[in-house]
């Protein structure tokens, strides 16, 4: 057990431990828990395991919209575990989390476990080893599923560790309440924790890997939060027609469309994300795109539910569907009910069965390799996962 370890090292260090008690006490910063009656609406809950669960809580509990958390078990075939029978019985060390949802999200809270523990460890955590504290995402609703996944697939991307992210994304199990000396244990017992914790080396790891970014929400971020196209101001005629190739011009300000394959994007395979050629607002994933014969190329569906704006079109003498982007209202084209039907779509909240059929005029592609760079990084995910 790692208290007993804990305590027979303070035993041999003492005198170590009464120099080192000093600085820790003097650089370590120990937030309050968020105050509960200062939130407004409902709260939300959310279970995750990073390892030894003292750090795990304390970690936490520094982040805005954290109501409180609790450390305790979960995962196991036994009920009511304890500190002494929880590891035989399968469980993990896990925390639950009660949080705000108006500030701060799952994803977010998925993201800050991620940077404050060793996603790549699958067999324990630092130096406590064995599947009690190994890391795991937990999932109550198929959301919080994609959104776990996609995450973990956009920090692969980014290449951020050694090896691949092994952590579990699992159906949430029940959730037992550890012991009362086990909460807020970096409260109760902060000299013995901050002895724990600098000697196993997790601080280290993080500050190696991230840095300052551990600190921050840099790829469960809202995109729109901090993206430029949510402030586009459009161009005047002069300068659009300065910006954009006359046929550019012609699609996304006329309704014109262009030649069917002879177009740049038709046949493109490469993995990225379509944008709007006028804006830069992202529109479609490669992920979405296939092969719809008809020489234009074509998605089964938007990158999001809201990147397009669909609207009545009554030019010809039967009633179509335009297809717009959000901010800079360019005409992309249309969509049809004539597309793939995938039962994945449905699962994933979309409708099977569509055709959004673009003007590649109207789009432009950033490659999955450049997407970080220009500004896409939250993205990503949109790419890489399903």
């Amino acid at each position: 057990m790692k208290l007993a370890r804990v305590i027979v090292t303070l035993l041999v260090v003492f005198i170590v431990l009464l120099l080192a008690t000093f600085s820790s006490q003097s650089a370590t910063v120990i937030l309050p828990p968020s105050d509960p009656a200062s939130l407004v609406g409902e709260t939300a809950t959310a279970m995750f395991a990073g390892g030894c669960f003292w750090c795990v809580e304390a970690d936490l509990e520094k982040v805005p919209g954290v109501v409180s958390v609790v450390s305790g078990y979960a995962g196991g075939t036994s009920a009511n575990p304890t500190y002494a029978d929880y590891a035989g019985a399968g469980h993990r060390e896990v925390v639950l989390v009660t949080y705000d949802p108006a500030v701060v999200s799952y994803a977010n809270l998925a993201e800050w476990v991620i940077k404050h523990s060793d996603p790549t460890d699958a067999e324990g955590s630092f130096y406590d080893r064995g599947a009690e504290y190994a890391p795991a995402l937990y999932y109550k609703s198929d959301d919080e599923r994609r959104e776990a996944e996609r995450l973990v697939a956009a920090i692969d991307t980014l290449g951020v560790y050694d090896k691949l992210i092994a952590i579990a994304i699992s159906p949430r199990p029940q959730f037992w309440p550890a012991e009362d000396y086990h909460q807020d244990y970096y409260r109760k017992n902060s000299i013995k924790y901050s002895y724990y914790r600098n000697g196993s080396g997790r601080d280290a790891f993080i500050e190696r890997h991230w840095g300052a970014q551990a600190g921050k929400f840099t790829v469960s971020v809202a995109p729109e939060a901090t993206s430029p196209w949510a402030s586009f101001v459009r161009p005047s005629e002069t300068e659009l027609r300065a910006q954009l190739t006359p046929l550019q011009y012609r699609v996304t300000q006329e309704y014109d469309t262009e030649p069917p394959f002879d177009n740049a994007y038709d046949t493109n395979k490469a993995e990225g994300i379509y944008v709007d050629v006028v804006s830069g607002e992202p529109l479609f994933s490669s992920r979405d795109k296939y092969d719809s014969g008809t020489g234009w190329p074509s998605f089964t569906r938007p990158i999001t539910p809201e990147a397009v704006v669909l609207k009545p079109d009554r030019y010809l003498i039967f009633v179509r569907t335009e297809v717009r982007s959000r901010y800079a209202d360019s005409h992309l084209g249309h969509v049809f009910e004539d597309g793939p039907t995938d039962s994945a779509l449905v699962q994933s909240g979309y409708a099977a069965g569509l055709r959004y059929c673009m003007n590649s005029a109207a789009l432009q592609f950033v490659p999955l390799a450049d997407m970080a760079t220009e500004g896409y990084a939250d993205y990503i995910r949109f790419v890489t996962t399903n």
